[in-house]
């Protein structure tokens, strides 16, 4: 992606091990308090715990100084943050919506972040108690490394594309009602939900793409490289990989041709015209 020279968020920050402070619960109107959405993880991805009132806090960490690449890496991101911030400013705008800008926390090892402790083993999350998105740098290796991605710049794109999508659906209601709807459902269906909510982060991501498409700062191979590392990330890939066998009645974020699928369904539409993945037969 072209993304040398051009306009930096200064909605990022580093900080390296947590220190301090505690669960943040409650506030914002969230009937759950708790709630961290990772790309990569343990079976159950969606962190869901406790309930309360209180201010928002946030989250106590200190700087750490980055090595020379991951300093690029760390200004690539804060670039991309910038073209979802004008991406998600323009189109909610569009339907009414004013665009609050979340905050991007690179970490090294563990932080304290407002939906409590988190290891960088977990992989990128969004925690809507404190509207910021979470990332060890590291990722980033692991993704080319351990999944197999395509090596390429834009893949960080996708990802962090992918975690403002959620917070997208918290500025617009969606999560709302998804937390909602989880207080009422067995394990597997609450499994299938998050499925929905996850797969319309990855239209969502697509549509950011589109929009960067659009701006003339896509390169050849961006999009396969984005393509690429929503494949490796699907729940049969990395069941197949990881126990031999595939379960979906345990998926919590689509098979690696839904996430595919849905990215290119957002690239393709460029809004969110189609985005709604909860009232549909065809995921």
């Amino acid at each position: 992606m072209k993304w040398r020279g051009r306009r930096q968020s200064s909605n990022i920050g580093n900080s390296g091990r947590g220190r301090g402070g505690g669960l943040a619960l409650g506030g914002g109107g969230l009937i759950v308090a708790l709630i961290v959405f990772l790309l990569t993880g343990s079976p159950s991805r969606a962190i869901l715990s406790g309930l309360g009132s209180g201010s928002r806090q946030t989250p106590t960490t200190q700087e750490y100084n980055l090595t020379e690449k991951e300093q690029e890496l760390y200004d690539y991101s804060a670039v991309v943050l910038a073209d979802t911030e004008d991406a998600w400013t323009e189109i909610l705008k569009t339907h009414d919506i004013k665009y609050r800008e979340p905050k991007l926390n690179i970490f090294k090892d563990v932080v304290q972040s407002g939906c409590g402790t988190a290891q960088s083993g977990m992989g990128p999350f969004y925690c809507s108690r404190d509207e910021s998105i979470y990332m060890d740098l590291s990722f980033y290796d692991s993704l080319i490394n351990d999944f197999g991605a395509k090596e390429g710049d834009f893949i960080l794109s996708y990802v962090i594309s992918h975690e403002v999508g959620h917070h997208v659906q918290n500025l617009t209601g969606i999560m709302g009602q998804y937390q909602e709807l989880m207080q009422k459902m067995s394990e597997e269906e609450r499994n299938a939900l998050t499925v929905r909510l996850e797969l319309q982060a990855d239209y969502l991501a697509g549509v950011v793409a589109r929009y960067q498409a659009d701006k003339g700062y896509l390169e050849p191979g961006d999009m396969e490289e984005a393509i690429s590392t929503a494949w490796s990330i699907g729940d049969d890939t990395i069941q197949k990989k990881s126990q031999g066998y595939v379960r979906p009645e345990s998926f919590t974020h689509g098979s690696s041709e839904q996430r595919t699928r849905w990215f290119k369904k957002g690239y393709e539409a460029g809004d969110l015209s189609g985005w709604d993945t909860f009232n549909t037969n065809n995921l």
